[in-house]
């Protein structure tokens, strides 16, 4: 076996893609320190479910928490847990990983786990008694406590992928909910025989037995302690991956300071628990720090259609995306399929996440962590939307952003008159206003990429600002049936929508805008500036 090499070696290799702790360790890849909360974990409780968005660490925690029980010392030297460990006992692993798998069936989820338990039960000489996988689970279990006189260590990595994989199929999801709902349950009636239990998965599924029967069970994926377990805070951001950001700064002529904040406004921004410090997520950095280019990584690996289906089979509002959503910490913690609301799986999927609490009435505010997530969600749920505009590809927002740079706001707006003409009218909700609202919000807060947009409807704002170089163009549309472009220019005037830009030396642009509601595109409208 390859010698462990030491901490302090002088290769920077980054982790990309390894999820093994005893890979990385001696292979001497680079590694944020999570060693002092893992043994936090072991040493205060027992069983434990953690969720967290996908590609964030959570089988690299599973993976770290097998070495410490299978008692590899070695591979801990100069981490916290190797100086806070002195007993070092060796434990029975199991450990199942759901994620090499694809599941649909019911048979399917049972030949995975039964050909996982096989290996178990002849690495540890127990007896296969065949039947059910949940009987053959507990059996496992018991089996190999009764041989090896020591408690057993379970480790389920992305319990829930067979069921985030059914989504789109309501009849499969139940099935499989009916056939994992007894195995896990075994956790709960082979307590005596365990030492420690970690689940991880993406959501919590509330009509998974995990929940409803294992009532010690220790959830810990909003605990304040444990926030940071899986991330990258600015604080080991900066101590470990300082060379990586000097040369990111260096490659995009910008300061240290210049590339820390841009690194932050794309991938910083998670918060787990209400009053938790906000971490990074881990897969966009270190491809950002490897390509030494800033780009949506992590979005790029799977774009979320269950939950667009979601959003369309309970008829969400799109337009909520642009202020805080609010909810009560049930429903962002608690997933049942079939519910009215498909906020749970937005923030435990990592699309949404904590951005305030109100202490008074115990509400959540929740909202995009960042850059990437907010555009990379938009764009591919504007592609859903729409599918025969095709989203708004880089020659839209190009040509938009030209123009506005210009001072152009004629082109840019018979520009954006021939893109709502090419728009499908077929939402999921109500024809009307919201079809109007909701395509406004996606154009302006997509072209948010390349310049300050902000997208407003409350009274005393106005619909749209944009802000580039030195211009700011002030937007107010009205539908046909309730206004004119006129009327839209007086209410910049009257409600001083211009005001707070004044100040700046910008040079002004305000324009009136109506819908046509027949041809469904932009009807007239007046330019005037400040």
């Amino acid at each position: 076996m390859e010698e462990t090499r030491l901490p302090n070696m002088p290769r920077r290799i980054l982790p990309i893609g390894i999820q093994d702790f005893e890979d990385l360790r001696r292979k001497g890849y680079l590694y944020v320190d999570k060693t002092a909360l893992v043994w936090k974990l072991v040493t205060e409780g027992k069983p434990y479910f953690l969720s967290r968005p996908r590609r964030f660490g959570k089988s690299l925690l599973i993976t770290t928490l097998k070495a410490y029980f299978e008692g590899k010392k070695d591979l801990f030297d100069g981490l916290a847990l190797g100086r806070l460990e002195t007993e070092w006992k060796a434990y029975p692993v199991v450990h199942l990983d759901f994620n090499p798998s694809r599941y649909d069936s019911v048979a399917s989820l049972n030949y995975f786990v039964a050909d996982r338990l096989e290996k178990f039960e002849k690495k540890y000489g127990v007896p296969s008694k065949g039947g059910a996988i949940e009987s053959r689970f507990q059996n496992l279990i018991e089996g190999i406590y009764e041989k090896t006189g020591r408690q057993v260590v379970v480790l389920v990595d992305e319990y829930d992928k067979p069921l985030l994989e059914s989504m789109d199929n309501e009849g499969l999801n139940a099935e499989l909910r009916a056939a994992l709902k007894p195995f896990y349950g075994v956790l709960k009636s082979a307590d005596t025989a365990l030492r420690f239990v970690m689940l991880t998965g993406v959501t919590r599924f509330s009509k998974v037995s995990i929940f409803s029967d294992l009532n010690q069970l220790r959830e810990i994926g909003m605990s304040e302690t444990y926030a940071a377990l899986c991330g990258i805070t600015e604080k080991e951001l900066v101590e470990t991956f300082t060379p990586e950001l000097e040369a990111l700064a260096q490659k995009n002529q910008e300061s240290f300071e210049q590339t820390l904040e841009a690194v932050r406004r794309n991938f910083n921004g998670y918060h787990f628990a209400k009053n938790s410090e906000s971490v990074y997520n881990p897969f966009s950095l270190l491809n950002t720090f490897a390509n030494q280019e800033i780009r949506y990584y992590w979005f790029a690996t799977g774009t979320p259609t269950f939950l667009f289906k979601e959003l369309e089979r309970t008829r969400f509002e799109i337009i909520r995306f642009k202020d805080h959503i609010e909810a009560p910490e049930s429903a962002i913690n608690d997933y049942q399929p079939g519910d009215g609301t498909p906020i749970p799986l937005l923030y435990q999927s990592g699309y949404l996440t904590i951005s305030g609490y109100d202490q008074e009435t115990r509400t959540y505010r929740l909202g995009f962590p960042n850059e990437e997530v907010q555009y990379g969600f938009l764009n591919n749920l504007y592609k859903y939307l729409f599918p025969a505009a095709n989203g708004m590809n880089d020659l839209d927002v190009w040509t938009f952003i030209k123009a506005l740079r210009s001072g152009e706001t004629d082109t840019f707006l018979t520009q954006l008159k021939a893109f709502f003409a090419s728009v499908p009218y077929d939402l999921y909700f109500e024809k009307g206003e919201k079809y109007y609202q909701t395509i406004f919000y996606l154009v302006f807060t997509l072209l948010g990429q390349f310049a300050e947009s902000e997208v407003r409807s409350a009274a005393g704002r106005a619909d749209a600002v944009v802000k580039i170089r030195n211009l700011v163009y002030v937007f107010e549309f009205k539908l046909d049936k309730a206004g004119s472009a006129e009327e839209a220019l007086r209410q910049i005037d009257e409600k001083g929508y211009l005001i707070p830009y004044s100040a700046g030396g910008h040079r002004l642009i305000k324009a009136g805008v109506v819908f046509d509601t027949g041809r469904r595109t932009l009807g007239d409208w007046r330019i005037q500036e400040a």
